[in-house]
């Protein structure tokens, strides 16, 4: 297994740090891509995982968004839309064909919905796993993170049943692996109760609850091998 680090310019200018992880025998056909959450996360955090499918024979890429970890950028002029347009170029300087699994922590259960909603790349997607995913309102999409009307509309109750990411993953009829902590302090249960019943919809659907485990998921992921096998089985379809 190998691993090299290769930066990705975005379309809007920033330098992403990228990490691909290279399986020693590429056993299984594309990609994986494991996106991190917000806040002071990175993609440090997914590094675990992705090691984790490498092994299992997956090629697999992790990113900092700008404004995080390696990354150029302000954090707070990120955005929804920018985060998907990131992931996006990554996805084109890393993986610009074959198959693809998505995997999205936190906030980025959105931006696997967003992934998913664009037709070029959402046909492509074999199998998506979130992780104590949010859903966003779709007003906010634009919106850079430090303008006062996302916070204030992340703060009006029920916002986020406007998301797109509900259709999305209601629409979506390959493998999908939902991994839960059994209490979050952090996503409300009736998103989660939401995303669940989106997801059995029309997936191939498991759901993971990993006792012991936060809202960090990814990180708890990184001291508990056992558990970050068995996410990566139900997301390669092993388990």
């Amino acid at each position: 297994m190998t691993t090299a680090g290769t930066p990705t310019l975005a379309a809007d200018g920033e330098r992403l740090a990228c990490t691909v992880v290279e399986p020693a025998v590429p056993a299984r056909p594309g990609t994986a891509l494991l996106m991190h959450g917000a806040g002071n996360s990175g993609r440090h955090r997914c590094l675990p995982l992705a090691r984790e499918l490498a092994a299992a024979g997956c090629r697999s890429v992790v990113f900092d968004f700008a404004g995080h970890g390696e990354s150029t950028g302000e954090l707070g002029q990120l955005s929804l839309a920018r985060r998907a347009r990131q992931a996006r170029a990554v996805l084109e300087r890393h993986a610009p064909d074959g198959p693809l699994l998505l995997v999205g922590f936190s906030m980025s259960g959105q931006t696997v919905a967003d992934l998913l909603g664009e037709p070029d790349i959402g046909d492509r997607v074999r199998a998506i796993a979130l992780g104590a995913p949010a859903a966003y309102a779709r007003e906010v999409r634009e919106l850079p993170f430090a303008a006062p009307e996302f916070t204030a509309t992340l703060r009006s109750p029920g916002s986020w049943r406007s998301s797109t990411a509900f259709e999305t993953f209601a629409a979506f009829d390959g493998r999908a692996v939902l991994v839960l902590p059994d209490t979050d302090e952090v996503i409300p249960a009736e998103v989660t109760n939401a995303l669940d019943a989106a997801l059995r919809t029309r997936a191939a659907y498991t759901r993971l609850v990993l006792p012991g485990a936060d809202h960090m998921l990814g990180t708890w992921l990184s001291g508990h091998p056992e558990h970050r096998a068995q996410v990566a089985a139900a997301l390669l379809g092993d388990a």
